[in-house]
């Protein structure tokens, strides 16, 4: 492993414990240059993982508190009239940062979400007709709370496709719990920046060198071709675009310099699973059944 990646996973392991797997899909989602969607109940840490990770990048972070009365102008910001000079000046909202953390995003409006999308999906915004591009990097992490509950509603399928991999934290096993409970992990506050933006954006760029064989190629093609006998219509082409940067990104984390099938294995619920199914489950996994169904093809 980059002997740099292995201090920012040892960092964060310091805040969020007993989480070793999906503290890597998460780093291996900003390395792809991807949004990342939390997804799991209230007081898990998605909060604090996110706030962790821009900390030890050294990236600017901020937090916007989705509710349904939220304005795309609170997130985005506005035009404001400036009586010295008789125009109008714009005032940046929370959004112009590295890292925007969207708690609980399932509880906005759709058009404050569709305000969103269209950061997340071209990183800039559009402001009364006058494009503003966002700080480069850019990345939206997002909170979701389980659908069951009050004042939330399913995300759309189009913002959903937007976020490159989705994780649950999910409860701590019993000696984590209890190392919780003694204090053991840390504020966010307290970890070290082990990685400057100039060391993240050259990291980001080394992807390129990471080889995808021709049978890698045909082994993502076969898993697409698998779930599109869902009902649904299964995988998108920017899905499979997703499967093969996160793979890379995974190989290169773990500090290979090829893409091997282990490496989308691992990756794989995380790119797929929300774009398969839009609601909140537990014990069930439509993209283990399709990386099963073409295994034993193969």
């Amino acid at each position: 492993m980059n002997n740099k990646i292995k201090k920012l996973i040892a960092e964060l392991e310091k805040v969020i414990i007993g989480n070793e797997n999906e503290i890597m899909l998460a780093v291996i989602c900003l390395v792809a240059n991807g949004n990342l969607l939390i997804e799991d109940l209230p007081g898990t840490g998605k909060s604090t993982l996110s706030k962790a990770l821009a900390k030890c990048i050294g990236l600017e972070y901020k937090k916007v508190q989705f509710t349904n009365d939220l304005l795309p102008s609170d997130l985005i910001g506005i035009n404001i009239f400036n009586t010295t000079n008789s125009s109008f000046q714009f005032e940046p909202g929370p959004i112009f940062t590295n890292v925007l953390l969207a708690d609980e995003i399932n509880r906005a409006s759709p058009r404050t979400q569709s305000a969103l999308l269209e950061a997340m999906n071209n990183k800039l915004i559009n402001v009364e007709g006058e494009i503003k591009n966002l700080p480069s990097p850019f990345f939206v992490i997002a909170s979701q709370n389980p659908i069951n509950q009050i004042g939330t509603s399913p995300l759309p399928e189009s913002q959903l496709d937007r976020f490159l991999m989705r994780i649950s934290l999910g409860k701590p096993n019993r000696d984590s719990e209890k190392r919780i409970l003694k204090g053991e992990n840390i504020n966010p506050e307290e970890i070290s920046e082990v990685l400057s933006i100039n060391d993240f954006i050259l990291i980001q760029d080394n992807l390129k060198d990471v080889f995808v064989s021709n049978e890698i190629y045909e082994y993502i093609l076969d898993l697409i071709t698998e779930s599109r006998k869902a009902k649904n219509g299964g995988l998108s082409t920017r899905a499979a675009i997703g499967i093969i940067n996160a793979a890379k990104a995974c190989a290169y984390v773990k500090g290979e310099d090829s893409v091997f099938p282990d490496h989308v294995k691992f990756i794989f619920k995380s790119v797929t699973e929300h774009r398969l199914d839009n609601g909140f489950k537990e014990n069930e996994s439509f993209s283990e059944k399709i990386l099963k169904e073409v295994d034993a093809i193969r």
